[in-house]
């Protein structure tokens, strides 16, 4: 019986046991063990219960789904506020003969000639009159009706129409336009004031900030992009005052003349050239900046016309031998080559050979900076002019002139740079004297591989010089001299040296030995071709 009972509570044991090994793991899923009870260690001795199992870590059900991560901020509030001061510009021209209708106007020879152009619709017929149209872009700046668009937008166009972003159409007239900046006004006249949108200032965006363009691509209608500024300052030749915003903003055909906008919703740029092999935008475009743009939209609203300043002087780059030549600590400023003998400047307020270091508080950091600035500056406005003349800056005061478009001519190409008084009559100032025109009796002298003469009346009409064109002729050069490195060719004119007459070939000597004496590194000589254009060039003294 003892047996009986034995076996019995054995097989007990061991049912429990297994059941205890197989319900371990389901517990181990459903819960976590509850420790053992106070002064309970581990099993009694001797018993033949498995140890508990190990706890595993709770499994936590995993959060509710939240709001999906946001992407940047949105711009749909700003662009939504104006949308509807954005136009499309709608022009059509009779032209003969299948004409290509208006195009853009770009200097010859520029790389981004093939670019600049706007959408057109070419012509089948290819006889007779053709009716051609053209799309574009504009905005309204004036709840009146004045719209702000390219001049190659509109230019030649018989009619011109602006579309609104209802539909609505209304005729425009030309009120003005400038095509040094390519800009034109147009005025159409509502029955109610429209949505206008503002100037912004450009001088405050930074390189990186954030922009958003507006526009009519492909006449398409109404389109936002959004970008940075990738440069600021750019010159594409597409006119004297090139100080172009570049902008990654996509920028295609028929965005011509729309508006770039900041982040406040100002305009800081009137989108007007592009570059793209493909004819779409490839990151690549061009506006106006309102720091140029926004004075010459005043002026055309207010004359019909622009009004620029002018100087009347011509000036050429300042290159780093002739910064050396001039004591300059580095190659900056405009160097005035000649004065309009009828212009502004009366009483020898600036002089050729001065360098203009900065204009009306504004710093020339090169040639091309003192036309835009002149240009910008009011007219019969006094002037702060800081120049540097005889190796020292002063501060000379002069008044600003009105530069008339019908007097200006082409530039001329050989020239380094395009005056400011071009078509006018330059002379140096170099203060000779009238008894210095006279011949001297002197020989021929060759310094810098150039061998110069007396310029007398043989040699002035064997050169064809200019009768107003004083100094020592150059009458040959020899090859790889460093006179003809400089381009110096026989036939041009000496006319100073260091900033001081000569009137013949000891003169140039002697001057050139005082230079060396001085550790001069380069000497400064004014340089003037046959008809009496002037430069400088910087020759090498060691």
């Amino acid at each position: 019986m003892a047996h009986s009972v034995r076996s019995s509570f054995k097989h007990t044991v061991m049912l429990t046991a297994a059941f205890a090994v197989l319900a371990g793991p389901l517990q181990a899923i459903a819960q976590t063990p509850a420790p053992p009870s106070p002064g309970q260690n581990g099993n009694p001795p001797g018993s033949m219960l498995p140890a508990p199992p190990t706890p595993s870590p709770t499994i936590n059900p995993p959060p509710p789904p939240g709001p999906a991560a946001a992407g940047p901020a949105s711009i749909a509030d700003l662009a939504e506020g104006l949308l509807d001061a954005v136009v499309n510009i709608s022009t059509s021209q009779s032209v003969k003969d299948g004409g290509a209708g208006p195009q853009p106007q770009i200097q010859e020879g520029s790389p981004f000639q093939e670019f600049f152009e706007d959408f057109f619709d070419s012509p089948d017929n290819q006889n007779g009159n053709q009716k051609v149209s053209s799309l574009g872009s504009g905005f309204v700046i004036d709840p009146a009706g004045f719209v702000v668009t390219n001049n190659h937008v509109i230019e030649g166009a018989d009619d011109i129409e602006v579309i609104f972003p209802n539909g609505s159409k209304l005729k425009a007239r030309l009120v003005g336009t400038d095509t040094k900046t390519d800009l034109s006004v147009l005025k159409v006249e509502p029955k109610t004031p429209l949505k206008a949108v503002r100037f912004g200032d450009s001088r405050r965006m930074r390189i990186g900030d954030w922009v958003m363009a507006i526009g009519n691509p492909f006449g398409l209608g109404g389109s936002v992009t959004l970008g940075i500024i990738s440069a600021r300052g750019r010159n594409i030749n597409a006119g004297p005052y090139d100080n172009f915003i570049q902008t990654d903003a996509a920028i295609n055909k028929g965005n011509s003349g729309g508006p770039l906008f900041n982040m406040r919703g100002e305009v800081i740029g009137i989108n007007t050239a592009i570059i793209s092999p493909s004819g779409g935008s490839i990151g690549i475009g061009f506006a106006v900046p309102t720091e140029l743009a926004e004075n010459i939209v005043h002026q055309l609203i207010e004359f019909g016309e622009t009004r620029r300043g002018w100087l009347g002087v011509r000036i050429q780059p300042v290159t780093d031998d002739v910064a050396s030549s001039l004591g300059l600590d580095r190659a900056r400023g405009a160097l005035v080559s000649g004065v309009v003998s009828d212009g502004p400047i009366k009483n020898g307020e600036i002089k050729a050979g001065d360098v203009i270091l900065t204009f009306d508080g504004q710093p020339v950091n090169e040639m091309r900076d003192l036309p835009r600035i002149v240009a910008e500056s009011p007219v019969g406005k006094d002037v702060d002019v800081v120049i540097l003349r005889d190796g020292k800056e002063q501060t000379v005061k002069v008044p600003l002139g009105r530069l008339e478009d019908s007097a200006e001519a082409e530039d001329d190409t050989e020239q380094p740079s395009p005056p400011e008084g071009q078509g006018q009559d330059m002379s140096p100032d170099n203060g000779a004297p009238d008894d210095q025109k006279g011949e001297a009796d002197q020989g021929p002298a060759v310094t810098f591989g150039m061998t110069l003469a007396v310029l007398d009346e043989e040699r002035r009409k064997s050169f064809s010089i200019a009768e107003s064109v004083e100094g020592v002729v150059i009458t040959a050069v020899e090859p790889n001299s460093p006179a003809a490195q400089k381009g110096l060719k026989a036939g041009e004119v000496v006319v100073e040296v260091a900033q001081d007459f000569v009137e013949s070939p000891d003169d140039v000597a002697t001057r050139i030995k005082m230079l060396k004496a001085e550790g001069r590194r380069n000497a400064h000589v004014m340089i003037s071709d046959p008809a009496g254009n002037l430069r400088f060039v910087a020759l090498p003294l060691e």
